[in-house]
């Protein structure tokens, strides 16, 4: 049973460290909006609670809407057969039919099976079965990560498959694929085989897996906004453009993105007028401790009243882009720049 016992319940490294070591409790519970965590449990319950020749007869893995806690509980019930252990995952636990019922399997689990409860979501936890579980399981509440600790997860990642990573290239990767470990887990994976036998993973290989270079890509063209520098944001916005297929969509995420960036830009100017500890700025516009550098001068330059015309700027482009106009896709961004970098005095 894993020790490292929180508000969140088990940690991650502890249960999973467990279970590589075969160290198994008869019921666990884990619930929360970060799936990853989940799966890897499941995949990790998977590979070292029954080995592969045991499992037609000693695993089931169960889908809670397609299934009733009744026949679940059945499951649950039955001894191993020629192995040490059987297993059972209930996915989607939280739609399982009459789950109530888990309540008194809670108090008295079978010790010969080791059972795996998920929900999607966060349940009412002061309510049966999952207070009971709360109280009688091995229990987990698996929240999102914090923009700050992403890139260090990324690192893990790659460290798990012996892949080393240049400095600042797993926090452009977070920064890139955002804050989903599911969707940062493929781009991993992408990236490891993108890299092949060199092991080692570099920021260009980063924006090259993407599909940019080095200095033609959207985090430049944060960059040549935040600078006021419009020619450069056009020539980057142009290239971009040129290598979409369709054109209307990339023209979207960009002003999608570059929204984005003035949201944090915004978050970071309300730091500054009120004389946030500079230890928190990161933390509060939602981004690496490593990229902060990159948010402070733009910031500065904007000002509040800046950042909220560019919003305006930005917000006229995206309506025209959505709307069905038939103006270029590159006018309608050429002059939404113009007039987002000329909101700075």
């Amino acid at each position: 049973m894993a020790k490292g016992r929180s508000k969140t319940g088990a940690s991650f490294d502890d249960l999973a460290t467990g279970f590589k070591n075969g160290q198994f409790a008869p019921l666990y519970f884990f619930y929360g909006e970060e799936g990853w965590f989940m799966d890897e449990l499941q995949r990790l319950a998977v590979d070292h609670a029954v080995a592969p020749h045991e499992r037609d007869f000693n695993l089931d893995v169960v889908f809670g809407p397609e299934a009733s806690a009744q026949a679940v509980l059945a499951q649950c019930a039955q001894f191993p057969m020629m192995a040490a252990r059987r297993l059972v995952v209930v996915r989607g636990f939280e739609k399982l039919d009459d789950n109530s019922l888990f309540k008194s399997y809670a108090e008295a689990p079978n010790p010969h099976t080791v059972v795996v409860l998920l929900c999607n979501a966060k349940p009412n936890v002061s309510a049966h079965p999952y207070r009971a579980l709360r109280e009688k399981a091995v229990w987990s509440n698996f929240e999102p990560l914090k923009p700050a600790a992403l890139p260090g997860w990324v690192d893990k990642r790659f460290r798990a498959r012996r892949v080393e990573t240049e400095s600042g290239a797993a926090a452009l990767l977070a920064e890139m694929a955002g804050s989903d470990l599911r969707s940062l887990d493929a781009e991993v994976e992408k990236l490891i085989t993108y890299v092949g036998e060199r092991k080692r993973v570099t920021r260009d290989d980063v924006l090259r897996a993407a599909g940019h270079s080095a200095d033609q890509n959207p985090f430049e063209l944060q960059s040549a906004l935040g600078r006021g520098d419009v020619p450069h944001a056009l020539a980057i916005a142009d290239a971009l453009l040129a290598q979409a297929g369709n054109r209307r969509g990339e023209a979207i995420r960009m002003v999608a993105l570059l929204a984005s960036h003035m949201t944090k830009l915004w978050k970071l100017t309300g730091c500054l007028e009120s004389g946030t500890p500079e230890r928190e700025w990161a933390g509060q516009i939602g981004v690496s401790p490593y990229f902060l550098r990159d948010y402070v001068p733009p910031a500065k330059r904007y000002g509040r009243a800046g950042v909220r015309r560019a919003f305006e700027a930005l917000l006229a482009a995206d309506l025209e882009l959505k709307g069905g106009s038939h103006r270029d896709e590159r006018l309608i961004l050429t002059l939404a720049l113009r007039r987002a970098a000329a909101t700075a005095p």
